[in-house]
């Protein structure tokens, strides 16, 4: 990737590479990460582009245009795809989700029970609105969160298998029958909520969420690497993935060879996926900071990326005191949750180097990136090992960027 001077944008190259330095020092030299990418652009310049270690078992080096497993940085392009048809007025936020799932309209709240006992329940205080499902606001859980009654069952019926006996349709039939975790709007956690958008982007649609990505986002953007399934003619760029074993340390978890992205899946994760290369998702984050346009092409509007950027978590509350989850994908105090996308809401409770209003995610196999609209900064992390908590990475790095800045564009 062709980068610009980095004195030109406002950063110390020094200190840039100084970042180089502590990922193959801390992270790819001790094994930690077999291979990883790290991207930063200012002003939608890229200023600094490195690749470090190998692309898997067989040893070859890691190329620029590699591709990695981006999981839930799937989650923000299916929240782009749902807010264009918020654009169209074919849905609104405070839509209850039950208007376009009507297998839903009597979902209930476990109350106790579960565990091998039939489910105790209650109805929810209010509907499920299509607002929660983008916050995470919903009641609806992960299977791997390994916290109660909830996520075993869904564990039981294995409705997150992207390649099991389900697809969408099935997905929410299933969920039909197992209670939410809290009624909508009490709880922030962790969950299924976007792959459950993809759902409803599909029935709005009519469409399959595949298609509606390649039409409504992939194509207009140019990203010609980002898909569900990896073609044959591109399987040589798909690094291995690696995964966290108890008692076994790291171990192979996917190979390319015989990825199972080289198949379609039965389910369409909107929450996770997705397989993309650095420079792809650059230009979907780029679009993000130009509000809603890239290269004369407009996905969403100003207003819209504006109101998908702000903290809508009930009374301004940050995740970690609306979060019972064990799981977490950083620390979140002082952390909102948008329409898509965690919000840096206080400085001084993140405890790290950045902006308000700076916005970002990551996946479980360790990629991540942030947009940051006041220095107008992006960054992109690519590696893949699960899970993402790991390793310190993300902070350590947004913390040796920041450091890296010697003009700001704030005051």
């Amino acid at each position: 990737m062709k980068t610009v001077d980095p004195a030109r944008q406002g950063f110390d190259a020094e200190r840039l590479d100084r970042i180089d330095r502590f990922i193959a020092d801390r992270y790819v030299e001790t094994g930690r990460f077999r291979g990883t990418q790290f991207l930063v652009s200012r002003d939608g310049a890229p200023v600094h582009f490195s690749t470090r270690g190998v692309m898997g078992e067989d040893g070859r080096p890691m190329t620029d245009d590699a591709l990695f497993r981006i999981a839930s940085m799937t989650k923000p392009i299916t929240s782009v795809a749902f807010m264009q048809l918020i654009e169209e007025g074919r849905v609104a936020l405070d839509d209850p989700v039950a208007t376009v799932i009507p297998e839903w309209k009597d979902l209930a709240v476990r109350a106790g029970g579960g565990g091998g006992a039939p489910f105790v329940t209650r109805p929810p205080a209010r509907p499920m609105l299509m607002v929660d499902l983008l916050r995470h606001t919903s009641g609806l859980t992960y299977s791997f969160q390994y916290r109660g009654n909830i996520d075993a069952a869904y564990r039981a019926t294995k409705l997150e298998e992207w390649y099991g006996p389900h697809d969408l349709d099935a997905v929410v039939r299933l969920l039909a029958d197992i209670p939410l975790e809290f009624s909508p709007g009490d709880e922030w956690n962790y969950s299924v909520s976007t792959d459950i958008l993809g759902v409803v982007i599909q029935r709005l649609t009519d469409t399959p969420l595949d298609t509606v990505f390649r039409d409504r986002i992939f194509a207009p953007l140019g990203m010609e690497d980002t898909g569900f399934v990896v073609p044959d003619a591109k399987i040589g760029r798909l690094t291995d993935c690696y995964a966290m074993a108890p008692g076994k340390g790291m171990v192979l978890y996917d190979a390319a060879q015989t990825s199972a992205w080289r198949r379609p899946p039965t389910q369409l994760s909107g929450g996770g996926g997705l397989v993309s290369s650095a420079a792809d998702y650059h230009r979907f984050c780029r679009m993000l900071l130009d509000k809603g346009t890239l290269d004369g092409v407009r996905i969403l509007a100003p207003k819209t990326i504006e109101l998908m950027t702000i903290n809508h978590l009930p009374g301004g509350s940050d995740i970690a005191s609306m979060s019972k989850s064990l799981f977490s994908e950083a620390t979140n105090a002082g952390i909102g949750f948008g329409l898509g996308f965690a919000v840096t809401t206080d400085l001084a409770a993140v405890m790290l180097p950045g902006s308000i209003g700076d916005f970002y995610w990551g996946g479980m196999f360790s990629t991540a990136f942030f947009v940051d609209p006041v220095e107008r900064i992006i960054m992109i992390f690519m590696a893949q090992l699960s899970p993402s908590s790991t390793w310190p990475i993300r902070r350590q790095i947004k913390t040796m960027l920041y450091a890296a800045l010697t003009e700001t564009r704030r005051g």
